[in-house]
């Protein structure tokens, strides 16, 4: 098997994850469109670039960091507690009306926010860190992977991520167009509800 097509392997395994990234992204894209969608998942997409980057860097700090006794629970409450934080704003938040002129324009001052929000929801993620050095040891360091081996196998997993994602983001635009303004409350509930489940779900994880 070419080690691109390993990387692909990967990337559509992370896809396929449900998860609080999953729901930020069918929100964002069903309520403000492709554009607004996309921004959050090229702030997810930089996100997983300086992880991978860095770690490639620094493999051995990184596991010594990550092995240390209270790395997962410190960055379990810090992560667990942020996804709970844009959970209760997303709940009792209420999505923006496309008919209000004023409103238009705030969604396109926002994309600099959006790109924050999907920046920070996979950064304080653990499994993020915790997944790209679990990637790196047991793959580009086990198969003794040149560095242009190590770039074919990471362009095929971030690809694969960049074009589900943005297949996402376009069925959810499509979705949009199908829902009522009643369904967009539902839709905030779900994802922000969802969001608050993946946080406690996780600061449980990290006491127990």
């Amino acid at each position: 098997m070419s080690i691109f097509l390993l990387g692909i392997l990967w990337g559509l395994f992370l896809t396929i994850l449900i998860g609080p990234i999953f729901f930020t992204l069918i929100q964002t894209g069903i309520e403000q469109g492709f554009r607004a969608g996309f921004v959050v998942g090229l702030g997810i997409w930089m996100s997983d670039l300086f992880f991978i980057l860095g770690i490639y860097f620094s493999l051995s700090y990184f596991i010594e960091v990550s092995e240390g006794e209270n790395f997962e629970l410190y960055l379990g409450l810090i992560g667990g507690t942020i996804l709970v934080a844009f959970g209760l704003g997303t709940f009792f938040s209420k999505p923006p009306n496309y008919q209000d002129e004023a409103q238009k324009k705030s969604i396109l001052n926002s994309y600099p926010a959006l790109w924050l929000k999907g920046m920070i929801v996979n950064a304080v993620n653990p499994f993020t860190v915790i997944f790209w050095i679990g990637v790196m040891s047991s793959v580009v360091v086990k198969k003794a992977l040149s560095p242009f081996e190590v770039f074919l196998f990471f362009f095929g997993i971030i690809g694969t991520i960049f074009i589900t994602d943005c297949l996402k983001v376009y069925l959810a635009k499509e979705i949009r167009k199908k829902l009522a303004p009643k369904h967009f409350v539902l839709l905030r509930k779900i994802s922000g509800s969802a969001l608050i489940f993946f946080g406690i779900l996780l600061v449980i994880r990290v006491l127990t």
